[in-house]
């Protein structure tokens, strides 16, 4: 199986990486660095920026890149495809383990310069397995000015045989000076047939139930993936797609809300209570500390570090658990809308029809337009910080307002 194989209704970039990979190989073979091309060569450059939809796979074509510039396949030198997917290059950095390759993703809600000052000194090395040291920024659009700053330095600056890998949902997302020494990668989003096909192929998913869940989906092959294989995906997102139906009355509005931010919290308490038990141990351990014994020095200061991070990541999993919920929500509301104007063709939820069709029948085009700003407004109010329970709460009493 390829590395490309995940990159789902993207063959343009697949093609444009794929050469840019022979080009690397073929620095390498000639002793050349990516800033002195020579031939094809010029295919090849020190930095990529990955953008495009959320799901449209950014990290995904980035992380295959990484693997296909590590591939080691035999039959490279027969004219393979670099990203052969089996050979230990390509199966290391899938793993996460390439000593080549580093993975850059916060749990938290920012990149600091700590991080980004550490990666900068490491791009200053040459590899060791004497291909390329590939670093792959996830979710660069949440780097701090100073982190951004940071690596700037190293992407202004670029070191032989270092290549920075950054992902963002838009160039807009990444500051001027960074993206204009980066060569732009712009990922679109997949068509709902593609997604259902790949759901069928490599998960082994019924066809109905793909088809469905690609529609459901809207074009983020993750969130697919888990509507056709996770039944509790499935019940979260039914849960959602009744808050339309619920908001009749100023009580089921704020039922709904408060039930809508319960679920996140869980969401967040569920990963905390297996992830943060499991780093406080490492970290005792590290500092071999026992039970009932007095804390090791310099152990306090670890430890209040670590809450720390906990506590961001939590934040993180209550918001992009509620991002979620409001997108399924724009989705039903997007449906609708079409159902009013007379629109053809397959809805995101499909399997919800009648619903759709009941909340069409008792209000207009202008009260679904209005149902979709206060979703977005709810969206940009959880980005200012507003408290979850307060920004969901005012939505709903604005969907019941229409």
């Amino acid at each position: 199986m390829s590395v490309w194989d995940d990159l789902v209704g993207q063959d343009r970039v697949v093609e444009q990486l794929t050469a840019a990979a022979r080009a690397a190989r073929a620095t390498v073979l000639a002793g050349r660095t990516a800033d002195a091309p020579a031939g094809n060569a010029s295919l090849m450059t020190h930095a990529w920026l990955f953008t495009g939809p959320p799901g449209a796979g950014q990290t995904t074509a980035a992380r295959a890149f990484a693997a296909a510039l590590q591939c080691t396949s035999p039959d490279l030198d027969l004219g393979g495809v670099p990203g052969c997917g089996f050979c230990d290059g390509c199966h290391t950095v899938l793993a996460g383990s390439h000593a080549d390759v580093k993975y850059v993703r916060t749990d938290g809600l920012s990149i600091g310069v700590g991080d980004m000052r550490e990666l900068v000194m490491r791009a200053s090395s040459y590899p060791t397995g004497g291909r390329w040291s590939v670093i792959l920024v996830d979710a660069a659009h949440r780097l701090t000015e100073s982190a951004a700053n940071a690596l700037l330095k190293g992407v202004e600056e670029p070191s032989p045989r270092t290549v920075w890998l950054l992902c963002a949902p838009s160039v807009q997302d990444v500051l001027p000076t960074i993206r204009s020494r980066c060569r732009l990668l712009v990922l679109r989003t997949p068509a709902a047939e593609a997604v259902a096909d790949m759901l069928v192929r490599r998960d082994g998913v019924e066809p109905e139930t793909a088809r469905l869940a690609a529609l459901a989906g809207q074009g983020d092959v993750e969130r697919a993936r888990r509507l056709a294989v996770d039944d509790q995906a499935r019940a979260r997102r039914l849960d959602v797609l009744r808050i339309p139906l619920e908001v009749a009355d100023i009580g089921g509005c704020l039922a709904a809300a408060q039930r809508l931010v319960d679920t996140a919290k869980a969401d967040a308490e569920a990963l905390a209570e297996t992830q943060d038990a499991k780093e406080t141990g490492d970290l005792r351990a590290a500092y071999g500390a026992t039970e009932g014994s007095r804390a090791p020095r310099g152990m306090a200061g670890a430890v209040k570090d670590l809450e720390k991070r906990q506590k961001s990541r939590a934040t993180r999993t209550r918001r992009e658990t509620l991002g979620v919920a409001l997108l399924d929500l724009l989705g039903f509301y997007r449906d609708v809308l079409a159902l009013q104007f007379g629109a053809g063709g397959p809805l995101s939820n499909e399997d919800q029809r009648q619903a759709l069709a009941r909340v069409a029948g008792q209000g207009t085009a202008e009260n679904t337009l209005r149902r979709i700003e206060a979703v977005l407004a709810c969206r940009r109010a959880l980005d200012r910080n507003v408290d979850p329970l307060l920004a969901v709460e005012a939505m709903t009493v604005a969907l019941r307002a229409g």
